[in-house]
């Protein structure tokens, strides 16, 4: 799979000639002032859920090769009705809404080789706009986007779970849902119509698909899971099948795959790119999460998962899911725990109990709930900080309480303006390969402490027997 010389001429448009599925071409419209609309509403939800723009030198690179692809869709053919908008987000996605907006986070960025995979993904995610499949997603009644995905997930439903009353679903769960085979296939073939038209090698559609697969595969065995986090690939799912079928759209174009070359403009626009965690949004180091400005750290049991968002932590594991989020200060911490509560549904809760632990003092309550037809324990817990309210808002399954998520309860502490000082994130370093370096001595330099070599191959695109030339570029993860 060596795709570090990746594909990277541009083609000429006018020569370009892409079979696309008469069906999934005709549904494409104008946008809509309905579209303008709905796409306006839910694009303030979507950056806050996806911490916000990056703000660094690739958002304007990403804005133009976004409208670039886009205006091949027939939506329109005047760019500035797209917004296309890089996220400050640690996670692999895309995706794309009505009205115009179109998204890819820095973490997925870091992931590519060359401008036309870039591309491909863009216009993989307007397919699935112009093709109006987002109008079959329902506002589905649930308990609001705080416990959404942690009832469901201990329910085994990770869609949608409910406790009582009902509330929209968040922006991101809305638009960032499943597609199903079909779709997917539609938005390939669209995506592959408008990155050649757009003057792209059409061949990048099929080597991101594949290089995401091996990223998700990765990500999967790091965390000793048999799916990865949420990755654009797994919210668009991939498959051997699928690759070849790309390169089928691709060689429909009549185009050949053209000589390999490495696209070392887009590289070099990656170097210093924000990698992992943004430390302003708090670092993941392992079991143990930390946060400088918020000055407080917490560790995960063996065998949970923490994953970082934008207003919100969650710890996940086979005993359940607690998430972790900040609210105004507070002298009442029981009265802060009923309104959680409320806020959720719940009429009433059981008076709160009392704990202390390194320091803080915390109040918490646990309710018996429903969740797909099944009974869970749902837990507040908020504890006392001089500046804020931080709190967990637990689900476990019913009888458990607390039970699995007491060592991460306790773990949580205050830190000092000196650790807080020492909290470092990473970045993404384009490094130009010497005579005499190999996997294994690049590898080294990955600022990680496990998996150096694995993480290497897949972030480059190598195989894992791949030979380093002299003079080639190579992505390196390290410290900020």
């Amino acid at each position: 799979m060596s795709r570090l010389l990746s594909v990277s001429l541009a083609l000429p448009a006018a020569t370009v000639a892409v079979t696309v599925p008469v069906a999934a071409h005709a549904q494409a419209r104008s946008i809509s002032a309905s579209d303008k609309a709905q796409g306006a509403e839910a694009n303030p939800q979507l950056l806050a859920e996806f911490g916000g723009k990056y703000d660094g030198p690739q958002a304007a690179y990403v804005e133009q090769v976004g409208k670039r692809v886009a205006v091949q869709s027939g939506l329109s053919n005047a760019q500035g009705d797209f917004t296309v908008a890089l996220l400050n987000s640690p996670v692999e996605n895309a995706f794309a809404i009505p009205g115009g907006y179109v998204y890819v986070t820095r973490q997925l960025l870091a992931l590519m080789n060359s401008e036309a995979e870039l591309a491909s993904v863009m216009g993989h995610e307007v397919g699935h706009v112009a093709a109006r499949h987002s109008t079959g997603r329902q506002r589905t009644a649930g308990i609001g986007s705080i416990l959404a995905g942690v009832v469901g997930a201990v329910a085994g439903n990770s869609a949608i779970g409910q406790l009582a009353g009902a509330g929209a679903r968040s922006a991101a769960q809305l638009y960032t849902l499943k597609y199903g085979r079909d779709q997917e296939y539609a938005a390939d073939a669209l995506g592959v119509r408008y990155i050649a038209a757009a003057g792209y090698n059409p061949y990048a559609a099929a080597d991101m698909l594949e290089q995401l697969g091996a990223s998700t595969s990765l990500t999967a065995r790091l965390s000793g899971q048999q799916t990865g986090a949420p990755t654009w690939a797994s919210t668009h799912p991939n498959s051997r099948e699928r690759v070849m079928r790309a390169r089928q759209l691709a060689q429909q174009t009549g185009k050949a795959a053209g000589q390999m070359t490495q696209d070392t403009a887009f590289l070099r626009r990656l170097d210093g790119l924000l990698y992992d965690d943004d430390p302003r949004q708090g670092v993941v180091t392992g079991q143990t999460f930390v946060h400088p400005v918020m000055r407080l750290r917490f560790t995960a049991p063996v065998g949970y998962r923490i994953a970082n968002g934008s207003d919100a932590v969650t710890v996940a594991g086979t005993g359940g899911q607690a998430q972790f989020k900040a609210a105004a200060a507070t002298s009442d911490l029981p009265g802060f725990v009923a309104q959680q509560f409320r806020s959720l549904g719940a009429n009433a809760a059981p008076t709160a109990q009392a704990g202390r632990a390194n320091g803080l003092d915390y109040a918490y309550s646990t309710v018996r709930a429903s969740a797909n037809g099944q009974a869970v324990d749902a837990t507040v817990l908020a504890y006392r900080f001089p500046s804020a309210t931080y709190f967990w808002t637990i689900v476990t399954p019913a009888g458990r309480g607390i039970g699995p998520f007491t060592p991460l309860i306790e773990s949580v502490a205050p830190i000092t303006a000196q650790e807080a000082a020492r909290v470092r994130g990473k970045k993404l370093r384009i490094m130009t390969v010497k005579a005499g370096d190999t996997i294994d001595s690049l590898s080294r330099q990955m600022a990680y402490t496990d998996a150096q070599r694995d993480r290497f191959v897949t972030l480059n695109g190598l195989d894992d027997d791949a030979t380093l030339r002299p003079g080639m570029l190579v992505k390196v993860v390290t410290e900020a």
